[in-house]
């Protein structure tokens, strides 16, 4: 059997595209793989009922990418790209007195991912280090992923890691896994995760939605750049950048409205009925999600690099440039204002009267942002900060690479559901073999471990509102 393959390669000077695209035809059978430059990248799979069929498939995908740019090249002479690296300032606070800070973790390393849940806490660095500690501060475990963690998000149960190389992590049980891999034409800002579909805010103001099986579902290019913000519900998509925030239909991306905000948005927050943008003009807004309009205004003192409010509402916190911290009503009035003590917030989330900051110089930071707590501090009187160590024995997890990787057992747990990877329309899936689940359901399962005919047991499945199932807790080969 005949095979032919072609390797494109584009590469822009200047931190523009620097990505691959190789077609291979066998017979009948057309694979596609591309990604960035230096990496494995992502492979696809068709198949057509006769060989003249799939070269002329082939052709019409090496043409289309040979319009946009893509050349013949040699695989390994160009090297891979270093990608976008944060490079965020800090000034010294202006606010008179300091936060009452509990305890602060410092994480070695630059940092702009953060987490709370009602159990713990999760802060991810530059280093690729993600920590899970106590509300307390206690340090109970690390993950190490293979490069810089851009943010940390929570979709239910199921924790993911957006990082530098172009890869969401799923840290839900102990084995991280890379649950997506994102286009090699798009550089990670922020992204959010809704019932398993993956949102993506770029470098150039794109906005890229991919599937709960990795696939490219529609993208939108805003009239700004630099999108920091991007949030999702089941009504609209809300992305942020340096024209203002615009809302999406979650079905096809088709526009609902947008709205120019004070300045560029520099960060995003949701709940139930209004989106909050921290801006580089100073301000937090806070937008209707029906309609965009502008419902409050919160006023800071310098660039907001990132914003949260309570569960109920009633209050609104900002951190801006110059190490502050800021806390408003509802209506936009000012609480108060404090130093963080260390660097500025580059994210932040409120819970149980404590607001959790992960700052400019790498520290998880516990503030008391109870009233009492507060009106003590802005008269100087504050508890002396604990400074939380991590333990010498602490556990390390680090991604699976591959199916070798995974646990292997030779009989399903009580309890235990049973799925097997099998081959659909020439792309690899999972479907459910264990009974009292609907067979014809893919579950959403790490592509890096597929492989024909395995069958694997996982602890639990959860059924996924637009007809999928998505994993919980460990997943072991089962032979």
């Amino acid at each position: 059997m005949s095979r032919t393959t072609t390797y494109l390669e584009l590469s822009q000077d200047g931190g523009g595209a620097h990505k691959f695209y190789e077609v291979t035809v066998e017979g009948t059978v057309v694979s596609v793989r591309y990604g960035r430059i230096g990496a494995d990248g992502q492979l696809q799979t068709s198949s057509f009922p006769t060989a003249q069929k799939a070269q002329a498939a082939a052709a019409k995908k090496i043409g289309e990418k040979v319009r946009k740019g893509y050349a013949p090249a040699v695989q390994g002479q160009r090297a891979a790209r270093a990608v976008t690296r944060r490079q965020v300032a800090s000034a010294p606070s202006t606010a008179r007195s300091t936060a009452p800070v509990l305890w602060r973790f410092r994480t070695g390393s630059s940092a702009f991912g953060i987490h709370i849940d009602e159990d713990r806490c999760w802060v991810g660095n530059q280093a690729g280090d993600v920590y899970t500690l106590s509300h307390g501060g206690e340090v109970l475990a690390r993950y190490s992923l293979p490069d810089g963690v851009k943010c940390l998000v929570a979709d239910d149960f199921w924790i993911y890691a957006g990082c530098d190389d172009g890869k969401v992590y799923d840290l839900s049980s102990k084995l991280p896994f890379a649950a997506y891999d994102i286009a090699a034409d798009v550089d990670i800002f922020w992204l959010d995760i809704r019932e398993g579909v993956l949102t993506v805010s770029d470098a150039d103001g794109g906005l890229t939605v991919i599937d709960h099986e990795d696939e490219y579902q529609w993208a939108r290019r805003s009239a700004g750049n630099q999108a920091w913000m991007v949030r999702a519900d089941e009504r609209a998509v809300y992305h942020g950048h340096s024209r203002g925030v615009t809302a999406y239909a979650p079905d096809g991306g088709g526009e609902l409205w947008h709205t120019a905000t004070a300045g560029g948005v520099l960060f995003g927050w949701q709940e139930d009925h209004a989106v909050y943008a921290g801006t580089a003009r100073h301000v937090v807004q806070r937008l209707s999600k029906a309609s965009g309009a502008v419902e409050a205004t919160y006023r800071c003192d310098a660039a907001v690099y990132s914003c949260a409010t309570s569960a109920d509402g009633r209050h609104v916190f900002a951190g801006d440039s110059s190490s502050s911290v800021y806390c408003f009503a509802a209506d936009g009035t000012r609480l108060w204002k404090l130093g963080t003590g260390g660097g500025s917030a580059l994210s932040m989330q409120f819970r149980d009267e404590k607001l959790y900051m992960v700052t400019t110089d790498g520290s998880l930071v516990c503030v008391d942002a109870s009233e009492t707590a507060v009106a003590a501090a802005q008269q100087g009187t504050v508890p002396v900060a604990r400074d939380v160590k991590s333990a010498a024995a602490l556990p390390t997890y680090t991604p699976a690479a591959s199916a070798a990787a995974v646990a292997v057992v030779s009989q399903a747990p009580s309890g235990g559901v049973v799925v097997e990877c099998v081959q659909a329309g020439g792309r690899m899936r999972v479907h459910v073999v264990s009974e009292g689940y609907d067979r014809s359901w893919n579950v959403q399962f790490p592509r890096g471990i597929r492989e024909p005919g395995a069958r694997y047991v996982v602890d639990a499945l959860h059924a996924a509102e637009s007809g999928f199932y998505r994993v919980r807790g460990e997943i072991r080969r089962l032979v």
